[in-house]
């Protein structure tokens, strides 16, 4: 075996992985919390309000994150997906699961900010709009891969099941990114290139931005390999790695108890 495919089975074996991200995670969180804390302050207090909406625009600073992380983890759940499928990794359907509540979550927050950001913007809380309808149409994707994983009695069947959705859901995708070039909607173009470094947004907004965008991926490491730990002490009860090192819980599943 390659050695990079090598230690990436031994790192993703369940006891190993349950152990380092023990020891990562609270990296991750500090980072998240300082980095969020930052980035709102910069945000709501210190960034000049928008010439035209005015101070109503700073919704943007959870908005545009938490939309750009509903699309992110979506696609991190259908690679985690198709490596479960291609090579049967135990770890990559438990990553994929764990982060499909965490990606719902961050689709229902852009849903929600959007909504209370059109209000002033368009005068009303809703319109079926191509982004906003294919950002609903994400949210159903989420309640999709979970209810399909839970559908089965047997795990593995239920994630492998759930990764065939995700990557089929992929297609939505690039529709919600380009839906504002392909149609006429009420989203305004895109403002922010990093790839070409044409950004029509000032730098008083442009940072605070990117900012809270680097915390929410920090935010979502944290969660994800939380809920993942979770996961696999499920997921491994009957192991001896587990009643070792959850003693209790080995204890009460004894016959009796």
């Amino acid at each position: 075996m390659h050695p990079l495919m090598l230690w990436f089975h031994k790192s993703g074996s369940p006891p190993t992985f349950y152990r380092w991200t023990g020891t990562l995670m609270p990296w991750f969180w500090g980072v998240a919390i300082v980095l969020g804390a930052i980035g709102l302050y910069m945000g709501l207090v210190r960034a000049p309000a928008d010439y035209l909406q005015g101070e109503s625009a700073r919704i943007m600073y959870l908005h545009v994150p938490s939309a750009w992380m509903s699309m992110f983890i979506f696609a991190f759940m259908a690679l985690c997906g198709a490596l479960a499928l291609i090579w049967h990794i135990k770890i990559s359907e438990v990553l994929m699961i764990s982060a499909a509540p965490i990606g719902m979550g961050f689709t229902l927050v852009t849903l929600i900010t959007g909504s209370l950001w059109g209000r002033p913007t368009w005068g009303t809380f809703w319109v079926w709009d191509a982004r906003l309808t294919s950002e609903l149409v994400l949210l159903f994707l989420y309640f999709g891969v979970i209810g399909l994983f839970h559908a089965f009695d047997d795990r593995r069947k239920g994630a492998r099941a759930a990764a065939i959705l995700a990557l089929i859901g992929l297609v939505n995708l690039p529709v919600i990114h380009y839906s504002v070039s392909w149609w006429n909607t009420l989203h305004q173009d895109n403002s922010i290139n990093l790839m070409t470094g044409k950004n029509t947004i000032h730098p008083s907004m442009l940072w605070p931005l990117l900012t809270m965008a680097i915390a929410t991926k920090f935010w979502f490491v944290a969660s994800l390999l939380a809920r993942a730990r979770v996961e696999v002490l499920e997921m491994e009860s009957g192991k001896e790695w587990v009643q070792a090192l959850l003693p209790d819980v080995g204890s009460a599943q004894e016959p009796g108890a």
